[in-house]
């Protein structure tokens, strides 16, 4: 059983319009394409459009998230598109279940949902699935954000503490994550939510 809260929740979005699922990637990851190389695990994939834009550059790709309906749309997308990627329903939870390692992690949004106990077991499984001296490009929402709507608020400390053991923190820079602003009642900081992108390699 997983520990990601809301379940319910991310079903619900997913039945709607998902605030994070802009049909297209997010555009910090697109201005750090280049430095994400070799083999990729796309944690907490959605509907799988970050996935598809490093297939689409020809990069081995795995995405993987918890819940069916995303995947089913990631895999449509694959195939509409005439791409190459591997899309699993997989707890991010048991990511030690995975039978290969990568050369990188991209977790887009999903570092944030998890409590703290879902925390040390998420890292603890990436710790498994990311090869020595691979990275992992981690986006989360900021304690810089305003409010308390959207996913919790991660500081930059948290993020330190969290990667302690394993890991080594290379770089955290503030980023604004793109969402969509055509869905009544959701609203965050002009120009998008605040965020870091950071970027973790494995010891």
């Amino acid at each position: 059983m997983s520990n990601i809260p809301d379940r319910a929740l991310f079903k619900s979005a997913y039945a709607g319009q998902a605030p994070w699922d802009i049909g297209h990637p997010q555009p910090a990851l697109v201005e750090v394409a280049d430095d994400v190389v070799g083999s990729i695990l796309d944690a907490g994939c959605g509907t799988g459009e970050n996935s598809l834009f490093f297939a689409a550059r020809g990069r081995k790709v795995t995405g993987v998230d918890y819940l069916e309906e995303p995947i089913r749309r990631a895999q449509r997308k694959c195939a509409e598109r005439g791409l190459t990627a591997t899309f699993l329903v997989v707890d991010a939870l048991a990511l030690s279940d995975l039978p290969e390692q990568f050369d990188s992690v991209i977790d887009c949004g999903l570092f944030h949902c998890f409590d703290d106990e879902s925390r040390r077991r998420y890292v603890a499984g990436l710790a498994t699935v990311l090869k020595p001296g691979g990275r992992l490009w981690l986006l989360c929402f900021s304690d810089k954000e305003p409010g308390v709507q959207g996913p919790r608020r991660v500081s930059q400390q948290e993020l330190h503490a969290a990667f302690a053991e394993n890991f080594a923190i290379e770089s955290i820079e503030p980023i604004r994550f793109e969402a969509r602003t055509d869905i009544e009642g959701i609203a965050f900081s002009p120009g998008g939510p605040q965020a870091w992108l950071a970027v973790i390699v494995r010891k």
